[in-house]
Order: C-alpha cells, then structure tokens, then sequence
C-alpha cells in the first residue's frame, strides 16, 4: 500500500512543468544546505582535504547542495522519459568509444561516478538501446530499496547486488554486454587498496580492476554534468587496463588510472560530485 502511494506521488512529481521542478529541485537544495548541519560540515571538511580554500568550498558546498535537489526532482521523471524528451536536453559526446568497446566483443566496464545527475546517465543508456547490468550496494531501507530497483530496471537495466555481482558480472561481459559501475565510495579495508584521490589515500573498491583483467573487457570512462539548462554526458576513450599476471600489483595500477579518471571527471564540475560522502573515511593502517 505504501508503496504503490509512493509511486502515485512520484507520478504526480514526476509530471510537474520541468523548469517548476528545476526551480523547486534548486530551492530544497539550498534549504537542506541551511539547515543540514551534518552533512554540510562533510562537505566542508571533504572539500578542504581535497585541497580547496575556505572561501571556494563554501561556494562549492552550496552548487553540491543545490545538484543533490535538482537530481532528486529530476530522478521523480524518469520512469516516464523517453528517447524524444531525452534528446531535448541530454546530449552524448563520445558514444563512438562505447561502440569500439563493444566491437572488441569481451564486454564493457562503464566507468563512471556519482557526479550530476548520475541516474540520468543510467536512463540514458537504457533509453539509447545500451542495456546493462549495474551494480548497487544493499539499501537500508526494503522501501527505498524497491523503489529505486523499480525506477532503475523500467528502462531495461538489471541491478546486481555488489556483494553477489563477480560472477554475474562476468557472465554478462563474456556475452559482450555492459556492466555499469561507480568507483567512488569508500569501502572497508578488506575489500579495497588504498589509491591516490585528491592528494589523499583513498580506499577504493579493487573489484572492478580485478574483474576488467579477468574478462578483458574494455574500460570505458562516462560521466555527466549540467550546462546551463542541458545536461552533457561525456564518454571518453578506453582506459588502458595493466594485465602482468601479478594480481596485487595489477589490481592496485588500474585502481589507480581508474580513480585519476574518476578525480579528473570530478575536478572539472567539482560542484556536482557527491561530496556528502566521506570518501576518506577508511583510514591506512600506521
């Protein structure tokens, strides 16, 4: 019950005139950075590891805050885009990279990041026909959960469960599909190695690194961000993937590159990234 009138107000959210929702996203997004003490202060101390000034981050924590509403108000439309009202203010550059990939015919590793409005990037490759398996950790809550899994899969997407997706995943690259992955949160020290993010260590998921030597699958770097009242995706050219046979030492270099891709991609629209995470939070050992 709950559900399905969750649903009904997505529907209803969803239908609002887009320049209304752009401007009530914008409006809850500078309210929760005024009032969202916790989470600001993240930001704030993210920034300043990252390298930022006092003054810069401030400026930069309220465009993060303003991104984050914008997105959710956006997020509300998609299970009712379309090719046609995608084309009207998403547009693709480098789609010819994906499509070298897959030319190779051992799948493709999407690589990308929580940055703009990261659930339209996934819309749209559902939407161009570029169906994927991509992989998500477990929510909280079983309510968010389904919701988000209903919202994600009505395109045509699958959703892996990080903890159970090696094995899936391979199958699907082995049948020359895509798998969609985001290689920016922390994680525990068993799962990851430690890998150069802003100046900073950072512990990062070693699984996707491990899983393009095993498959030989291409890697390829996409990511989205807003201009003025469009948003850009971005799909740069294959990432070079080291495969010596040593394991360690391989899976720790493409960490590495992937991550520098990542940061890269981050740097250039620093105000839309996902900075509420504390991305420096798993700590290397003295």
């Amino acid at each position: 019950m709950i559900f399905t009138l969750v649903k009904c107000l997505i529907f209803l959210l969803g239908h609002i005139p887009l320049f209304l929702a752009g401007r009530a996203g914008a409006g809850l997004g500078r309210l929760f950075y005024l009032i969202d003490k916790r989470h600001r202060e993240i930001v704030l101390k993210n920034l300043a590891l990252a390298g930022y000034s006092e003054e810069r981050a401030r400026g930069l924590a309220q465009e993060v805050f303003m991104n984050l509403g914008l997105t959710l108000m956006e997020v509300m439309r998609t299970p009712w885009l379309s090719r046609r009202s995608l084309e009207k203010y998403v547009k693709c550059e480098g789609l010819e990279h994906l499509e070298k990939g897959l030319e190779r015919g051992k799948g493709v590793i999407i690589l990308t990041a929580h940055l703009g409005n990261w659930e339209l990037l996934a819309t749209w490759f559902a939407i161009m026909g570029y169906k994927m398996d991509v992989v998500v950790r477990d929510m909280d809550s079983p309510l968010a959960a389904r919701l988000m899994e209903w919202m994600r899969t009505r395109h045509g997407h699958a959703m892996v469960l990080k903890k159970r997706s090696m094995r899936r995943l391979l199958k699907t690259l082995s049948a020359n599909g895509i798998a969609g992955i985001l290689l920016d949160q922390n994680v525990a020290r068993v799962e990851g190695v430690f890998v150069d993010f802003f100046g900073t260590p950072a512990c990062t998921n070693k699984g996707p690194a491990m899983l393009a030597a095993v498959s030989g699958a291409a890697v390829i770097p996409a990511f989205i961000h807003r201009e003025n009242k469009r948003h850009i995706i971005t799909i740069g050219p294959e990432i070079e993937v080291v495969r010596t046979g040593d394991k360690k030492s391989d899976a720790l270099e493409n960490t590495a590159s992937f991550t520098a891709a990542i940061e890269k991609a981050v740097r250039r629209n620093p105000g839309e990234w996902f900075w509420v995470h504390r991305r420096w939070k798993t700590r290397p050992l003295e």
